[in-house]
């Protein structure tokens, strides 16, 4: 087990990593308060995981809840689901939460233990290789609004965050080709040599060798670790993390949350802001294209479907959470390894970016 330590000012918590560790029964009882232990997992991961981490609890009661599976169901109604069943077995202060799960049950399990009784623990165990590398880790949490992408929410930081990374054994290709979008924009935002060696090591990532997986999730974790502990709360430099978000999530919201998956959805919007970045001569030509060449070897989709409105997917930009007063705050690109954080970009130049980036 290698452990990965986020440290605060007012909540550290560490990250653990390793195989197996879903089912070590000596990883769980140090996390773990005296209060009442109530476990959210979907109806995709509960059957195939649920069993084991109840085990690796030991004596300890705990009831559980299961979720629809999917992005459309991250909603104010499941939510909701959580803070009843918390309301139904007596939760008190000291109750806990138990996220089992992707990135969605993450999240809206968070804001659960956030909102209950104004805040009550809760300890990350993700199963998909996006929530490992970027979900899981920085407390954010939320659901998503019918016209933007996690409009509502509150950071929450759990109380440890355990990563398995042989779940990722039961991940359909296309889930665990979606995280890797995540993993690629952690090498675009700031780390020039992990783009590299993604570029170099793509097909065994790709065939999901294992020391290749384990190495790409602990270097992802780092690397959001390190930007968390300067910026906790997005007041500055974390909001480089949301590299290909703003776009992402304009068609995340446009299509009704069902048509692409999260990582999906950042890959064409990473190459996007690469467009834009292009166009406003912020980098080098030449950059979008090396960044859409590596997540295609990932099977990734890297431009808009042409079916999707232009003006529409501008509009939807304007409700992003990330917008201020002075204009659209995204993420460009100076160089691969060096983003920017920019509300200057004219609305000409984004629809411009936008049909550039459309099939």
């Amino acid at each position: 087990m290698r452990t990965i330590d986020i440290d605060l000012p007012d909540h550290g918590y560490p990250v653990h990593l390793g195989r197996g560790l879903l089912q070590d029964d000596s990883c769980w009882p140090a996390h773990l308060g005296d209060g009442e232990i109530l476990v959210v997992s979907n109806e995709t991961v509960a059957p195939l995981y649920l069993d084991t981490l109840l085990q690796a609890l030991g004596n300890r009661q705990c009831e559980t809840l299961l979720l629809p599976d999917g992005e459309q169901f991250k909603t104010v109604d499941n939510w909701q689901r959580i803070l009843d069943r918390l309301v139904e077995i007596r939760a008190r202060r000291d109750a806990q939460l138990i996220a089992l799960g992707g990135g969605v049950v993450g999240d809206i399990t968070g804001f659960a233990a956030a909102c209950y009784m104004r805040g009550i623990r809760i300890l990350q165990a993700p199963t998909t290789l996006l929530s490992q590398v970027d979900a899981s880790v920085g407390g954010k949490t939320g659901v998503n609004h019918v016209k933007g992408k996690n409009l509502v929410g509150a950071f929450h930081q759990p109380a440890a965050v355990v990563i398995d990374s042989a779940t990722l054994d039961t991940l359909p290709a296309r889930e665990f080709n979606a995280g890797l979008a995540e993993v690629v924009k952690c090498g675009v935002i700031g780390d020039t040599a992990f783009f590299d060696w993604l570029e170099e090591n793509a097909d065994e990532v790709a065939a999901r060798d294992e020391k290749a997986v384990d190495y790409l999730i602990e270097r992802s974790v780092r690397n959001k670790a390190a930007i968390v502990r300067k910026d906790e709360k997005e007041a500055g430099v974390r909001a480089l993390l949301n590299l290909g978000h703003t776009f992402g999530h304009a068609l995340e919201s446009e299509t009704a949350y069902r048509r692409f998956l999260h990582g999906e959805a950042v890959a064409i919007g990473m190459v996007t802001a690469a467009r834009l970045s292009e166009r406003r001569g912020l980098c080098d030509g030449g950059t979008a294209s090396r960044i859409a060449s590596l997540l295609r070897r990932f099977d990734l989709p890297v431009d808009i479907p042409g079916d999707l409105g232009v003006q529409e997917i501008a509009n939807a930009l304007m409700l992003d959470k990330k917008a201020v007063s002075a204009g659209l705050r995204l993420v460009l690109l100076k160089a691969i390894g060096d983003a920017v954080i920019d509300a200057s970009s004219p609305h000409e130049d984004i629809v411009s970016a936008i049909n550039d980036s459309r099939l």
